[in-house]
């Protein structure tokens, strides 16, 4: 070889350290394969997770006294109520000027409401039959519609798992409100109208398209819905669920896409839970078209599902080091993720 010259070869996925673009934040991962096989002596965490169907200690519980002194009704399927300690809070506060342009700050406003999927104290998303999963997306829906006249954004979240944070073990999520739209949701905002400006189509319209054609990245599909690992994911099993056809928020959704979704979605969460055999922890939330957003036709509604574990049910990914100081780092490629959720069962390992 030459003295100077390059030993270009091209890039093998499955092999070589490489950085791949996620085109909805404008930000890079490092996938590291080479690195699956290294041996682990650190965190493991607990998998116990059995539960009563009623727990008189519960907060979230029919019946039950809240920590915040609220009793809540003997309710039989979903239940929505104000959160007792809210992140946003309605009232309206001025800003005093800031001379130092370094040190800004604006006031927010919003409501935060919690979500009981179930008057079960046992059951998960994932063990939900199709007819309990559609009473929860009909109540994200609604809550949706209420909400978004009022709010430039609406959050809607679920967080199982107590390796995510989760406070109480009874299923439920979460919808923050406010009336300015958060950091990641405004990067995905500018990402997609540059995007549909430059070809006229909707960048993630465009993405479930290529990824129907390749099936290299898909988990699963149904008549009207998609999930795939995407291409840039960071987290080890992460996820996105986008309409197959274009949809820019809950409202939008044809009758078709609101039955066939509690399908799409039992299809991801009991695959997750059948990965490890374990009920599977991660967090999920649905970006819906933003308010005032000047070309809802760049938008796709999507959801986020992002899973922590990594090699087992006791083993997760941990965000440290490299990644808080430079840039997100995977080691299994979103390839053999998307492969290994394919291949479990779509039928729940506790019913088997």
């Amino acid at each position: 070889m030459c003295p100077g010259t390059l030993n270009i070869r091209v890039i093998e996925f499955g092999q070589h350290p490489h950085r791949r673009y996620n085109p909805l934040l404008d930000e890079w991962v490092l996938v590291s394969p080479h690195r699956t096989q290294r041996p682990w002596q650190g965190q493991q965490e607990g998998t116990a997770d059995e539960r009563p169907s009623y727990d008189p200690t519960c907060y979230l519980c029919p019946g039950n006294t809240r920590a915040g002194g609220h009793e809540n009704p003997t309710y039989a399927s979903t239940f929505v109520f104000r959160n007792d300690y809210s992140a946003l809070l309605g009232e309206s506060i001025e800003s005093s000027p800031i001379a130092n342009p370094l040190f800004q700050a604006q006031p927010v406003t919003g409501e935060c409401r919690v979500i009981c999927f179930s008057p079960r104290h046992d059951l998960t998303l994932a063990e939900m039959s199709n007819f309990e999963i559609d009473s929860v997306v009909k109540t994200w829906r609604e809550q949706y519609s209420e909400l978004a006249p009022k709010f430039d954004w609406v959050q809607i979240f679920e967080n199982k798992g107590a390796v995510m944070g989760c406070s109480n073990p009874h299923p439920h999520g979460q919808i923050w409100a406010s009336d300015a739209i958060p950091t990641l949701p405004a990067k995905e905002a500018e990402s997609q109208l540059e995007y549909f400006a430059r070809t006229g189509s909707s960048m993630l319209q465009d993405v479930a398209n290529a990824e129907c054609k390749s099936g290299e990245r898909v988990v699963t599909e149904t008549d009207h819905w998609l999930v795939i690992v995407p291409f840039w994911a960071v987290w080890p099993f992460e996820t996105l669920l986008l309409p197959k056809q274009s949809t820019p928020d809950f409202n939008s959704m044809s009758a078709e896409q609101a039955n066939d979704l509690p399908n799409a979605l039992s299809q991801l969460l009991v695959r997750y839970d059948n990965l490890f055999e374990t009920s599977f922890p991660y967090s999920m939330g649905w970006h819906n078209c933003p308010g005032n957003f000047e070309n809802p036709n760049a938008w796709t509604l999507h959801a986020h599902f992002y899973p922590p574990l990594l090699r087992s049910a006791t083993i997760k990914k941990f965000m440290v080091g490299y990644e808080m100081m430079a840039e997100p780092q995977r080691d299994l490629t979103p390839e053999q993720a998307a492969a290994r959720l394919r291949e479990v069962s779509g039928v729940h390992y506790k019913q088997k």
